[in-house]
């Protein structure tokens, strides 16, 4: 009997986490899509600077809370036809696991490597945000490719909705294995609480300062 109520217990927390960090990303999200949007003009043309005929917003298919598969948009770093290199170079690939990593990937352009290092690719995932793909903390969105290859206990991470940063952004990033990040993102989920929340909002400006695994 006490097991039930504390399970009752712990069901009555995490919707009250769920409910209050939807209307704090909604609220952080608008905010942010207003407020930003100058540097929004000036990447844009910066990426159209460097290459007039390629797109500005590069969306990819991710899979995120309870499997459900959605498109994740970007700011594009990498030539217009990345996706058809990416075969040649999985056997460079510097990470274990379901994921693929390259310090040095040829696909990257010159912007996009100063995106990538600022994580000022990531601003348009406020769209996601906004429409309710993804959260604003939670476990990075992992390619359908890369869900093939999960364990059960990987499958663990796509328990709760994705986020534009989390445990594993502000812990080493790019620095970590697949393992280490999936045990990050399991500790985060079983420890959800609004401090944390907030918590890992305000540690990712200064990850982002210091860009400590960007790459």
């Amino acid at each position: 009997m006490e097991s039930v109520k504390v399970n009752m217990q712990k069901l009555r927390q995490q919707h009250f986490y769920f409910c209050m960090t939807r209307l704090f990303d909604v609220l952080l999200a608008t905010l942010g899509l207003i407020f930003l949007s100058p540097v929004f003009l000036v990447i844009t043309i910066l990426i159209k600077v460097e290459d007039p005929t390629a797109p500005v917003i590069f969306s990819q298919e991710r899979v995120g809370e309870n499997k459900k598969i959605f498109k994740m948009y970007k700011f594009r770093t990498m030539i217009p036809n990345a996706e058809e290199k990416l075969k040649d170079l999985l056997k460079y690939n510097e990470v274990e696991g379901a994921m693929f990593k390259m310090k040095q990937d040829p696909r990257i352009t010159p912007i996009g490597s100063f995106l990538r290092k600022t994580s000022l690719d990531e601003l348009p995932q406020l769209w996601n945000v906004l429409k309710g793909d993804m959260s604003l903390v939670g476990p990075r969105p992992p390619l359908p490719r890369e869900v093939e290859m999960y364990s059960s206990r990987d499958m663990e991470r796509l328990l709760v909705k994705p986020g534009c940063t989390g445990l594993w952004q502000v812990s080493g990033r790019n620095d970590l294995s697949f393992e280490e990040m999936v045990n990050l993102d399991i500790e985060f989920i079983n420890h959800l609480s609004i401090s944390n929340y907030f918590r890992l909002i305000f540690k990712t400006f200064g990850i982002i300062f210091r860009k400590e695994g960007a790459y």
